[in-house]
């Protein structure tokens, strides 16, 4: 504001000095008219006749007039062209404020009053306008992968590919980021149109760009509202902000629903739109304020029955949700960059408990996709290992197949990282995904987990087992042994008996318990490692009472 100021303050100063300029021109120009009227035929008459010339004094004041004169006619050129660089620049910084800088496209702040002038041209009857929302799907990883370079030169490719497919009228806008706004009119009776512009919108971004000689491909998710849309219930067609909010809303949806596509808006996203904030508010607090703690479900040997570990599952103990289902709330940590301090809460928390639990019990992480990419992982839960003194032998790390396919050395670094310290790696869901054998081979994992889908079909009356049977038949030939999950009844535990030893785990031997519970079932089962001071307490009996039951036992 004070630099505003300050520039409309010396604007005004030069305007005063080029008043002034001119005022003095005007007044020369008038002086030599009065001047020159008698002293010009003065000196004609000295020249041919010889007759007495004017006065000197006068012969300077027309000198002084003519210099005046010529400095107000160079002034009025310069104040001519000044004028013209100033209105270049005023065009410039116009055009600046307005537009996107990368992109060429408009920017946030000026497609609402684009839009809204838009809205206003196409009012008739048979007009409508439609606010398409962009957002590029996974833009960050293309960023973090190739350089921001690169990541520039893909928005400008996605900018001019819309630019190509929008009708003549459209506008196009970036509004920061990753996201962009197209704005169109089309005819009220054939909303069909804005379908077919926003799926040839996605099919046109999705080709692959060359860029530096990488091959690029993203794909973007779409949320649409127009101008025609409840129009019965409102007296006033629907604004830029609002349609905007609406789009905002749309996309939103789109991107839950599996990205790449588009979707309308409908009044019914707004409150689940509502509860995503919700949810994420309440995630926030609830890492800050340790809400989330750790579940273990049972992992059995089949043939024994015996317990040999558990899995380390997350569960939210929200105030106002109860206890949430990790489905719901871990895509949303993922998104907004909280599951590493999510998962290191609760695999610090697991450490503390598996250490009173029998040495010979195995616990079970799961890692999430999203903190494989970060290159520091392996030295940070190594660092975990030492600080709660938990032995890396007992710890098994399970990876997603999904993983290994975004970014396969760094997978491949850490793994190796993590064994060369004693860490166990399991690759979960296994079939679910397109692992190959040569990563198989390739990739140092010690464990194969039959995905719960392929378990859960033995239950059906025509069951076929080949599937099972060849994941086993692959397990044993690359000398992995074999974790079948989703084991729910007696059926598929008899299924799975004697094809080999495995362990395995489902709701047949339990639900996932919090701590205090797998502490009182290992307690009874004589697996529990409890110390001195908690052994005194459990008996109720002083170490001298002890004592001397021990002698009397022996005496006996």
């Amino acid at each position: 504001m004070a630099s505003n100021n300050a520039h409309i303050t010396k604007a005004k100063q030069r305007i005063e000095r080029d008043v002034v300029a001119l005022g003095i021109a005007v007044a020369a120009i008038l002086m030599f008219i009065g001047t020159g009227g008698s002293v010009l035929p003065q000196i004609v008459r000295n020249w041919m006749s010889g007759a007495e010339g004017p006065n000197n004094l006068i012969i300077n004041a027309l000198l002084l007039n003519i210099a005046l004169i010529i400095f107000g006619m160079r002034r009025y050129r310069e104040l001519i062209v000044e004028i013209e660089q100033r209105r270049q620049a005023e065009k410039t910084a116009q055009a600046l404020a307005e537009t996107d800088p990368l992109t060429g496209c408009l920017n946030r702040r000026s497609i609402m009053p684009a839009t809204n002038t838009l809205i206003a041209d196409n009012s008739a009857d048979r007009s409508a306008v439609a606010f398409l929302m962009v957002d590029l799907d996974n833009f960050k990883q293309i960023n973090d992968l190739n350089g921001h370079k690169v990541g520039d030169q893909v928005l400008v490719n996605v900018a001019d590919r819309m630019r190509e497919v929008m009708p003549k009228d459209g506008l196009v806008a970036r509004l920061g980021g990753d996201e962009f706004a197209c704005v169109f009119s089309f005819d009220n009776a054939a909303p069909d149109t804005v379908d077919q512009l926003a799926a040839r919108l996605i099919s046109r971004v999705a080709k692959p760009q060359e860029i530096d000689g990488v091959t690029i491909e993203i794909t973007m998710s779409v949320g649409i509202t127009t101008t025609a849309q409840d129009m019965p219930k409102h007296k006033e067609t629907l604004g830029g902000e609002e349609l905007m909010h609406r789009g905002d809303i749309a996309m939103y949806h789109a991107k839950g629903r599996g990205k790449n596509r588009y979707f309308w808006f409908e009044a019914s996203m707004e409150n689940e739109l509502r509860f995503r904030n919700e949810l994420e508010s309440g995630i926030r607090r609830g890492v800050t304020k340790g809400e989330f703690v750790p579940y273990y479900e049972q992992q059995v040997d089949i043939d024994t029955g015996e317990i040999v570990g558990f899995e380390m599952l997350a569960r939210w103990n929200s105030p106002e949700l109860g206890l949430v289902n990790p489905t719901v709330f871990i895509p949303v940590a993922e998104e907004i960059g909280l599951i590493a301090t999510l998962s290191e809460q609760l695999i610090e928390q697991a450490f503390v408990d598996a250490k009173e639990w029998d040495p010979k019990l195995s616990l079970s992480v799961n890692i999430s996709p999203v903190q494989l990419r970060d290159p520091w992982f392996s030295q940070k839960l190594l660092k975990l290992l030492v600080k709660h003194s938990f032995p890396p032998s007992r710890l098994e790390i399970e990876i997603t197949e999904s993983c290994i396919h975004e970014n396969i050395g760094v997978v491949r670094s850490m793994i190796t990282s993590l064994k060369n310290q004693g860490v166990h790696i399991s690759l979960d869901d296994f079939g679910t995904g397109y692992a190959s054998l040569a990563q198989l081979r390739s990739l140092p994992f010690d464990r194969l987990k039959i995905d719960r889908s392929f378990v859960g079909e033995l239950n059906e009356k025509n069951a076929s087992e080949k599937i099972v049977n060849a994941i086993i038949s692959l397990g044993d030939g690359l000398e992995m042994p074999i974790t079948a999950e989703g084991i729910e009844d007696t059926k598929i535990l008899e299924a799975l008996r004697g094809k080999g030893s495995m362990k395995g785990q489902g709701y047949h031997y339990g639900r996932p318990e919090d701590s205090e519970a797998v502490r009182r079932r290992l307690r009874a089962k004589g697996l529990l490692v409890v110390p001195a001071e908690a052994a005194q307490e459990d008996t109720g009996k002083t170490a001298h009472e002890e004592s001397e039951e021990t002698s009397k036992r022996s005496r006996a």
